[in-house]
């Protein structure tokens, strides 16, 4: 299992939010290349990062800040957040970025993502995010009527090969992951899954570790403390 450290960014700045609510952003951290740096210096190998901007509206104004962190370490950086044309899935994936995640995409574009996939296979990681099983898009702003598993199988048939999937009333609140949901999207599809949202502590490592998921995202839990990265880096490789 691997363990993916993240950094989101809104207008420049390292932040996290609460169960995706844009009016509960809050500084986490000064620099997101010092950051960054901090991860790799603990043994982090992989760094995910979400342009918050983007996300909301569909712009890449936080650019700059993911290529300095792709030059600058040796993270290999996943990236969502905006990526919704074939432009700017090219420009990240041809700048240093190892793979790019499609969020809204997947649901109101799933051509893009077929041929996305067809020109970067491995390198394009759809991003599922639900509430109460039900797949949210626009930055978590619009309500669909697909229910996770099913986006999850259209997915897989396309040929996706990795999915980050999101339980967001979980995200930002250290209550601990869906493991329920967690378990049912990884036995359901042959994709890896990448667990996000809720990772509180140590605990909740081993209890994905359990599930026999390819990789969690840790992003509040690290930045309040109550998961040593190190710690959870061991455990993953055990």
């Amino acid at each position: 299992m691997i363990i993916l450290p993240a950094i989101d960014i809104k207008n420049g700045k390292c932040v996290r939010l609460y169960k995706g609510d844009f009016n509960t952003v809050e500084q986490v951290a000064e620099s997101p290349i010092e950051t960054a740096l901090s991860f790799q210096r603990t043994g982090a190998q992989y760094l995910h990062m979400v342009d918050l901007d983007g996300a909301k509206d569909g712009t890449q104004s936080n650019q700059d800040i993911f290529l300095k962190v792709a030059k600058e370490t040796d993270l290999r950086i996943e990236l969502g957040g905006g990526i919704r044309d074939i432009n700017a899935a090219s420009f990240y994936l041809e700048n240093g970025i190892e793979r790019v995640i499609l969020g809204s995409a997947a649901v109101k574009n799933p051509k893009l993502v077929k041929d996305l996939v067809k020109e970067y296979h491995d390198r394009i990681i759809v991003g599922i995010d639900a509430m109460h099983g039900m797949v949210q898009t626009e930055g978590w702003l619009d309500a669909s009527e697909i229910n996770y598993i099913d986006l999850a199988k259209e997915m897989e048939a396309i040929g996706v090969q990795y999915i980050v999937y999101t339980d967001i009333s979980k995200d930002g609140t250290l209550s601990g992951p869906n493991l329920y949901e967690l378990e049912m999207i990884n036995n359901q599809v042959d994709i890896k899954i990448i667990a996000s949202g809720g990772i509180s502590n140590i605990e909740d490592i081993k209890a994905l570790k359990k599930l026999n998921v390819y990789g969690v995202i840790c992003g509040k839990s690290l930045y309040k403390n109550t998961l040593s990265l190190e710690e959870a880096l061991k455990v993953a490789r055990e």
